[in-house]
């Protein structure tokens, strides 16, 4: 996790592009939204490993996502039931049930659709949020953090030394 943590440090200040961090936060928002524990988050978890992002980034936005999504269950749920519900939509639904693959998928449950649907809406936004972090880290804070006095305090640190060991390592 600490070179996780170490990557996502060297992304940030480093030659990457700001486009994959962004990509990464607004990829790793709709799966922290999403519940865990179905095979369509799963789906969309590997699919998103072989996009071109910044993994670091896209795996803790996973977590803030999933440590937040709680609060808006029901929110989604009322999303979910009304895209369910679209009567245009039902024999779709129906005969996506028949396939015995996609019902394990749970997209029929109201919080799984309805939170993957928020997060789609919400990509674009998380898109520029995380374009603006980037920037913002980079022009302000990055330099700012960097000559503070708190962080030689931290640089003096052995285990400090040992982190910037593994991540020289890399």
């Amino acid at each position: 996790m600490i070179k996780k943590l170490v990557k996502l440090l060297k992304a940030l200040n480093g030659n990457v592009n700001p486009g994959e961090i962004a990509h990464a936060i607004a990829c790793g928002a709709i799966l922290g939204l999403m519940p865990k524990d179905n095979l369509f988050w799963y789906l969309v978890f590997v699919f998103i490993l072989f996009v071109r992002i910044n993994k670091p980034a896209y795996l803790l936005t996973i977590l803030l996502g999933a440590a937040v999504s709680p609060a808006f269950d029901g929110f989604f749920d009322t999303v979910g039931w009304a895209f369910l519900n679209i009567q245009s939509l039902s024999s779709v639904f129906s005969y996506l049930l028949d396939i015995p693959l996609v019902a394990f998928t749970h997209f029929n449950n109201t919080v799984v659709m309805g939170s993957f649907l928020c997060g789609l809406v919400l990509y674009v936004p998380f898109y520029f949020a995380g374009r603006g972090i980037v920037y913002l880290w980079r022009k302000y804070a990055a330099s700012y953090l960097k000559n503070s006095k708190l962080m030689k305090v931290i640089n003096k640190m052995p285990i400090v030394a040992k982190i910037a060991s593994l991540a020289g390592g890399n």
